[in-house]
């Protein structure tokens, strides 16, 4: 690593202070590989607006929607398995979504946020979020489809990894319940000894509160224990849209499994061709609806949608993004709430994992997370 390397990485470490000084979050923990080697691991910050807990490099977070990832991935690998296709409706493996014209979605239109459903963050008002069943059910029931599927990009905060979701459990051979299958599957195998579904009971003495500070429109009840975001701290929660909780380290271990083209230490998860597959742009010009309102809101130029396989991607141009504009135009992630993100840019060779407290507005938070991934990639030489 040569002196420009580490003096642009001091500098990220003084930007992310001064961000914290200012009070635009509270902290964070911030981890960054270069072709595998760990070049920046640093927890900066508080946990709390306080400032009374500091934030340790193995604090547990809530990931939001950083989740679909791992949904995303169980999903790719049930096609590469054949137990189903992208090209396969939905339907066809979850015979009770039908409608005109929902039942035309294919598990290809969940993945690229193309199925034509309205963008919900609840299947019904004021219900518990923390059970795949009731979610399935009553999204089955309420959500029904705006436009033909294909015709646009909405991102689904919730009824697309429902469906996923369920199509995972009602397929899989063992039988296993969700939870037991992110376990099995994914965690285990890639060494995630600090991230589960639900809030593990070993992990709540690590585990940074969510402070929404106002910026998410939604509760996350569950019906285990009190509070307008208690499903953040219940251990019995199978929300494959929203669910998870991790370290920045098992993030970034995730994050190099996709780098490698779906392989870590040994352990292969997916092909290389899925995931080159996964990380090219498959909306064309079409905007994502929920971005086109953030923009709208913040005098931007509305941005094209970008979505791959079920990671958002770079693409090409210049508008406002969170993986900033050095990043080259296959780099892959996922972002969650106003807090949690990773991205791999296969071209530059690095890995990028970054987990927050004090959770920002989306506009605010795409600012920082472009400034902070410029600084990154500005390093790589």
């Amino acid at each position: 690593m040569g002196a420009v390397w580490q003096e642009r990485l001091d500098h990220l470490k003084t930007v992310i202070e001064q961000d914290i000084a200012r009070g635009d979050y509270y902290g964070a923990v911030l981890q960054i590989g270069r072709g595998g080697v760990v070049v920046f691991d640093e927890a900066i910050g508080a946990q709390d607006a306080a400032g009374t807990k500091p934030l340790v490099k193995d604090n547990v977070f809530s990931l939001f929607s950083v989740t679909k990832a791992f949904t995303n991935v169980l999903i790719m690998k049930a096609i590469e398995e054949g137990r189903f296709a992208l090209t396969t409706k939905v339907r066809d493996v979850l015979p009770e979504f039908t409608g005109i014209p929902r039942q035309e979605a294919t598990f290809y239109h969940l993945l690229t946020h193309t199925a034509g459903m309205p963008g919900v963050w609840s299947p019904k008002p004021g219900m518990y979020l923390d059970r795949l069943e009731e979610l399935y059910d009553e999204s089955i029931a309420n959500v029904h489809g705006a436009t033909p599927p294909g015709e646009r990009c909405d991102y689904s905060p919730l009824v697309n990894h429902v469906l996923m979701g369920t199509a995972l459990v009602r397929t899989d051979a063992r039988g296993r319940n969700y939870q037991t299958l992110l376990h099995e599957d994914l965690f285990a195998p890639l060494k995630m000894n600090s991230t589960s579904m639900g809030l593990r009971t070993d992990l709540h003495p690590r585990h940074v509160k969510p402070d929404m500070r106002g910026t998410v429109p939604i509760k996350h009840l569950s019906r285990n224990i009190e509070g307008d975001h208690a499903l953040f701290e219940d251990p019995a929660v199978e929300a494959p849209h929203v669910g998870c909780a991790s370290t920045t380290g098992d993030l970034w271990r995730f994050a190099e499994m996709l780098r490698r083209e779906g392989e870590l230490e040994g352990t292969r998860l997916l092909s290389p061709r899925m995931i080159r597959l996964a990380r090219k742009v498959h909306t064309g010009d079409m905007p994502n609806e929920l971005y086109r309102a953030v923009a709208l809101r913040a005098g931007w130029d509305v941005p094209p949608g970008n979505q791959g396989l079920g990671f958002q991607v770079r693409g090409t141009g210049v508008f406002h993004h969170l993986f900033g504009q050095l990043a080259s135009p296959e780099t892959f992630g996922n972002y969650g709430a106003g807090s949690t993100l990773f991205w791999v840019d296969p071209e530059a060779d690095v890995s990028f994992s970054f987990l927050s407290a004090g959770v920002m507005t989306q506009a605010a938070n795409i600012v920082r997370c472009q400034k902070l991934s410029d600084i990154a990639l500005s390093a790589c030489l």
